[in-house]
């Protein structure tokens, strides 16, 4: 459980973006923190992929190459 205070003007803002989404207002945010949770997790694993590939230990593949095999 978590209670959340905001400043006005951004209650109103958030009602609004709710009402627009056709959420109520703990749906529309919680769904606004899981697509944060999402996107910090993918970050993540990017910078300890990059540094797996700058160490030499990952290979990263040619985008014409990926498009070759495809064959597209």
């Amino acid at each position: 459980m978590l209670t959340l205070r905001l400043p006005p003007a951004l209650d109103k803002s958030l009602g609004r973006s709710a009402r627009a989404a056709k959420q109520t207002k703990s749906a529309f945010v919680r769904a606004a923190v899981l697509e944060r949770i999402a996107e910090a997790e993918d970050y993540r694993i990017a910078v300890k992929r990059l540094a797996r590939v700058k160490a030499g230990k990952e290979k990263t593949i040619p985008f014409d190459d990926i498009k070759r095999a495809l064959g597209l």
